[in-house]
């Protein structure tokens, strides 16, 4: 398996200047990562993060620089929300996602993750929304792998986002697209913002798998105070670097061994710990974790 980074865990000092994409590109390069990824987070043109809005100059930059220092560029992430009733709006939302398609393409991606819903959608039980929403996600994300596919690009969702985050409304959005190219982003520590034990829900998604996102968090069943976020379902979560939070990632390594998935995981820090320090050891670990499962 191939461990790297997200940008998005770069983003302590992404977001203050202190390290600009083409920084995130040579300290990649410097370390033991094997690929970097793109979580847009913005579609400035000055936003440090490339976007569909960003100058064709700069683009090249960072595919100069990644090439330059042998960096592979392996996935692209960016925000989407097909659940709207207005056919205009949401054919383009799906324009806007096929132009991200062939901003992948141009920075050289095999894989492109875009998100279904956005994250504020109606509290308690969900489920006639979810409803709802399923033809309106079904049609859009399908469309966007089959453009994709010509490109060699495979799509994705993730489960984030509090509303598409447990994995059974993934498979069920995955096996209604019915696309080969089509399948998750699977975010280990993801599934306990939705109260779902990541060693179970981790497995029954591995077969869809495009691409692993390596997480990890401390759980509290009580709110310790600032810098923590509640779960669906009301325990207390705060990022840590992987290997030292409460997920039980040995577990997990076991799974995706037994699975046989061999491609591309990437360590996303969510932590309170300097970027830097949550990026090197989240790697370590990871590839540690990993070797003796």
């Amino acid at each position: 398996m191939k461990f790297g980074l997200s940008s998005y865990s770069f983003n302590q000092r992404v977001r203050t200047g202190e390290m600009s994409i083409l920084d995130v590109i040579d300290w990649v390069a410097d370390s033991e990562a094997e690929h970097l990824e793109f979580a847009v987070l913005s579609e400035e043109a000055d936003a440090p993060i490339p976007n569909i809005n960003t100058a064709p100059e700069q683009v090249e930059a960072v595919i100069e620089r990644a090439t330059s220092r042998g960096v592979e560029l392996s996935n692209l992430a960016v925000g989407a929300d097909f659940f709207t009733d207005d056919a205009d709006q949401h054919r383009a939302e799906v324009e806007r996602i096929k132009s991200y398609v062939d901003l992948a393409s141009r920075l050289g991606m095999s894989r492109l993750r875009h998100d279904v819903v956005g994250r504020n959608r109606p509290e308690g039980d969900d489920t006639p929304a979810f409803d709802r929403a399923l033809p309106l996600i079904v049609k859009a994300a399908k469309e966007i792998a089959q453009y994709a596919a010509p490109l060699g690009i495979r799509t994705s969702l993730e489960n984030h986002g509090f509303f598409v985050q447990s994995s059974d409304r993934v498979r069920r959005i995955i096996h209604a697209v019915d696309e080969p190219n089509f399948g998750t982003t699977l975010d280990i520590g993801n599934f306990l913002c939705v109260d779902e034990d990541p060693t179970v829900a981790v497995p029954l998604n591995l077969p869809y798998a495009n691409i692993v996102h390596f997480k990890d968090f401390y759980v509290r069943a009580e709110d310790p105070g600032d810098g923590w976020f509640a779960s669906r379902g009301g325990k207390y979560l705060r990022g840590a670097i992987v290997g030292n939070g409460d997920i039980d990632i040995r577990a997990i390594c076991r799974a995706i061994k037994a699975s046989g998935y061999d491609g591309h995981a990437s360590i996303e820090f969510e932590g309170q710990e300097d970027c830097l320090i949550g990026c090197a050891r989240g790697v370590a670990n990871a590839k540690t974790l990993f070797s003796q499962a």
